[in-house]
Order: C-alpha cells, then structure tokens, then sequence
C-alpha cells in the first residue's frame, strides 16, 4: 500500500472503542453485517429503462449472502421479457455482491438489482422479523393460483372515458355502466385458471364458464343498465 508523503511522517495515534456496525434485522435475528455471507432474507425492487418505457419487480430470496430464488416480472417492453428469461438462470446461485456487478441484460433488471441490495444490506427485507426466514418457494406464492403476475392495465380518454383492460382478478371481458354511464362492474376471465383447465381437457367453453366471475353491480337489478367490451366500443 502506497501512502503519501504527509501521511508517511505522520505519528501513529491509536483509535478508541471500535463497535463495528449497527446490527440490523434479519430473518428474527439482530445481526452485524460484515460480510455477504452475514446477509439474509426475502425481498423485493423495482426497476426501470433510461427511456423509461418498461419495469421490472425483482423479487428474490437470499440465504447466507446466496441468491436461492428469483423472480423477475415485467411489464412494458417485450424484449425485457427475454431479458428477464436470461436473468431467471443468472441470478440463482450468485452472491448478492455479485449480482450487483452483473449484466442481467436489460436495464430495468440492473436497476431492480440495485434497489433490492439496498433494501437487503440496510435490513429492510420482507422477511426482516420473520424468525428463520422465508422458505423457498416464497416468492413463488406472490403469484397465487394461475401462476401469473398481479397486472394492471387501464386505459381512459378525456373525450371517451375509462377502459377496464386487466386487474388483479384477470382478464376484462366486459364493463358495466349504470344510468349515468359509470362504471358500476365488470366481467373478469382468470386467465391462470383457465389455461390450467384447457390442460387439463376441459372444453374451452365450459372452461370459460367456470373462471369468470364478475365484480361490482352487474345485473339491472343492481343499477347496471348497459354492457360494454372496453377494447371494442
């Protein structure tokens, strides 16, 4: 190690108490991080492009400074999707510290990897006073069943209004408007339950039936007085 002149010459004075890092909350534990290996717990970032035209949520579960589960969602931009196939192998196995000096392809996924490692090294993880941590498998579980992400997409105009596309629910298969033409309901397909049933067999028709379900007021009965397909009318 190579020391300038100035500190060279300098006399030696002794430091006083060194306590060493602040603990920080991790899978029920307090823990004074020193090494990646002291790092552990369940969480989750978000990401996003220079251009800003897509995001990602990255979430991933780190045991002993070791990323043991990633998943990689995204949204806006098609060829993030690739980017986000590339990264589901890249990022198990790796270090966190790793991780963070990787190409994962797309920027929205780097940016995602640098949010979460904030969160994850300043304690600050989902799993932050879950005693033992998240199994893995966990992050998994955020898709429920279907095994598809939580998706918005909402479209309105100032000279047409609103348009239901998706919600958490599924796929909008029709809108209802009561008297005053607000929306008052809607029509949803589940999109993960239907696929499973068309795998499982079940005719396309009867499978359409059993996964749609509607929610608010939807009957004339209810104050829904006209039916709408928001990506046709």
């Amino acid at each position: 190690m190579t020391y300038s002149h100035e500190v060279e010459h300098m006399c030696v004075v002794k430091k006083g108490p060194n306590h060493g890092p602040a603990p920080i909350p991790e899978e029920g534990k307090w823990v004074k991080a020193k090494e990646i290996v002291d790092i552990s717990g369940l969480t989750h970032g978000i990401g996003w492009c220079a251009p800003q035209q897509g995001a990602c949520k990255l979430t991933l579960n780190v045991k002993e400074g070791v990323i043991q589960e990633a998943l990689i969602e995204t949204i806006g931009c098609s060829g993030m999707t690739h980017s986000a196939a590339m990264a589901s192998e890249i990022l198990p196995g790796k270090t966190i510290l790793e991780a963070m000096n990787t190409d994962l392809v797309c920027d929205a996924i780097n940016t995602a990897m640098r949010e979460l490692f904030l969160q994850i090294v300043y304690g600050r993880t989902q799993s932050a006073f879950s005693e033992g941590g998240l199994i893995i498998g966990a992050g998994l579980e955020d898709l429920g069943k279907g095994l598809r992400s939580q998706v918005g997409t909402l479209y309105g105009t100032l000279a047409k209004g609103p348009r239901y596309l998706e919600m958490a629910e599924g796929y909008i298969k029709a809108v209802f408007l009561d008297k005053d033409d607000q929306i008052c309901g809607y029509e949803f397909v589940h999109m993960g339950k239907f696929m499973d049933e068309i795998k499982k067999g079940t005719d396309a028709n009867e499978a359409l039936k059993k996964v749609t379900g509607t929610y608010g007021r939807v009957t004339p009965e209810q104050g829904a007085v006209k039916q709408i397909d928001p990506r046709h009318e």
